[in-house]
């Protein structure tokens, strides 16, 4: 899997047709650790579209005889990879706070899930994939069943390195496809972590394979390559859509989770405490770097007062440091670029008359040499703005003043996204106003607005998503076609 460097930083190789391999190319990129930019954690392949080929091809041979295999069949391998990730929960955690900086906590509660979903996936497995429909002719067998895609290329992002890849690739699996994934570059390690947990399982030659590199080159590749059957895609909008239009233009399925501007409405009658503890966790945790984090706060006239002062005197209290410490409760942004774009953001929303109530500034943190930001917190913010219309992807939270829920929800609801919504009130006529009103794909009420459970399904509306749905049953929607069969 690794090899060792005169730095004593291991590089990390593609998986292709069940071996660790090179890069044609020769080439190699680092990882660095967010909060410590001056640590390499290892060095991952900067691979090629020849490399990209080859891990198609074996996918491709790979197909006939994995659709062949019986879904309880299939399910054991998921259930072998699930022990082994369960196993080396720690090791996999540490390597994704050291490549994308969220608390050593956080990381451990994702690798945690990503066990929960290759085990609830591995029982798919033994579960109906079908329905008999009464025939016109009483001599016949009418009914359904589904088929799967073929190759599915899975494009991941950097933010959720364990749970994404596997919400993507175990339905994939399970549902009797074979898969291609390209990680993010900037958590390359932490994807090869589980895919060494699918070796380990044992898993059959080329049902999955990672080549990593260039979105551009193996992304986009994977889009256009005439064997892959379908794409499913989390990331950017600009991203997601060019590689919907490449898909649409070779008609095959995919599937993009796109981006987010989602609001919290506050009410009158809100309990207080649990408004501000739950909007600060949906915000601030994983440093903002959620598509489902809060990014508006919309507060009624009432409560808004003492809704921002618990809110500030509690972001106050934020530690931010190495997500590797105890004491850190706020970890960096992913990189240099990503810091630079939020710090624009706070700039602007200055620029454009926003009040700044706290943070906004680069933090000067002894011993560390990172891309931190301080909790930022703004007011007097109107819907033109720029930080209340555009994903900024941070620690940045924009606090909007309303007059009744009406008019909170005719807020909320202007926005290009429409991927979670959440409001805290003890008024059952509120909470179902704000369900049936919502324009989002998940509404939460009485939560934080990041978070859903694996086995519900997620997507968002709009400009959020392709309008399929990830995770839970969903996700068979996706990853098969349905074949109707008559009998006579």
């Amino acid at each position: 899997m690794v090899t060792e460097t005169e730095t004593k930083a291991k590089t990390y190789l593609n998986f292709i047709n069940g071996e660790w391999a090179l890069s044609d190319t020769g080439k190699v990129g680092e990882s660095k650790n967010p909060a410590q930019k001056d640590e390499i954690v290892g060095y991952y392949q900067v691979s090629s579209i020849e490399d990209l080929n080859l891990a198609v091809q074996a996918a491709s041979t790979a197909k006939k005889s994995w659709r062949k295999l019986s879904g309880n069949a299939r399910g054991e391998y998921l259930f072998k990879a699930a022990s082994i990730l369960e196993e080396n929960l720690d090791d996999v955690a540490t390597a994704m706070t050291k490549e994308m900086g969220k608390t050593f906590a956080e990381a451990k509660g994702e690798t945690a899930r990503g066990v929960a979903i290759l085990r609830y996936y591995a029982g798919e497995g033994l579960r109906a994939v079908g329905d008999v429909i009464p025939s016109s002719d009483s001599a016949a067998l009418m009914y359904t069943t589904r088929v799967p895609l073929g190759v599915v290329g899975v494009i991941t992002p950097w933010n959720f390195p364990v749970a994404i890849p596997l919400w993507k690739v175990a339905p994939a699996l399970i549902y009797g496809n074979t898969v291609v994934i390209k990680p993010a570059s900037e958590t390359v390690i932490t994807c090869a972590k589980i895919i060494e947990c699918f070796e380990k399982a044992g898993i059959p030659e080329g049902v999955v394979n990672m080549v990593s590199g260039s979105g551009s080159v193996i992304g986009q590749g994977l889009a256009e390559h005439p064997e892959v059957n379908g794409i499913t895609f989390t990331g950017s909008n600009a991203v997601g859509k060019q590689l919907g239009r490449a898909a649409f233009d070779r008609g095959i399925k995919y599937q993009l989770e796109m981006g987010g501007k989602n609001p919290v409405i506050v009410t009158d009658d809100a309990d207080l405490d649990l408004a501000v503890e739950q909007t600060i966790n949906g915000a601030l945790k994983s440093t903002g770097q959620k598509c489902t984090a809060t990014s508006r706060v919309i507060v009624q006239k009432g409560i808004y007062q003492a809704f921002k002062e618990k809110l500030l005197d509690e972001v106050a209290k934020i530690t931010v440091g190495d997500g590797m410490d105890a004491g850190t409760w706020m970890g960096p942004s992913i990189s240099e670029r990503q810091l630079n774009t939020v710090l624009s953001y706070i700039e602007k929303g200055q620029e454009e008359g926003a009040t700044l109530l706290i943070g906004g500034k680069v933090p000067e943190l002894e011993h560390l040499n990172g891309y931190f930001v301080e909790p930022t917190v703004f007011e007097n913010v109107t819907r033109d703005m720029t930080i209340a219309r555009e994903e900024i992807f941070g620690p940045v939270l924009a606090l909007m003043q309303v007059e009744t829920v009406e008019e909170a929800l005719e807020l909320a609801n202007d926005s290009e996204y429409g991927l979670s919504a959440s409001i805290f009130t003890t008024n059952i006529s509120n909470m179902l106003e704000f369900i049936n009103e919502m324009d989002a794909g998940l509404v939460r009420i009485n939560a934080e607005s990041a978070g859903v459970e694996l086995q519900a399904p997620f997507g968002g509306m709009k400009q959020s998503s392709s309008h399929s749905r990830e995770q839970g049953r969903a996700a068979i929607e996706f990853f098969t076609s349905i074949k109707t069969v008559f009998v006579k």
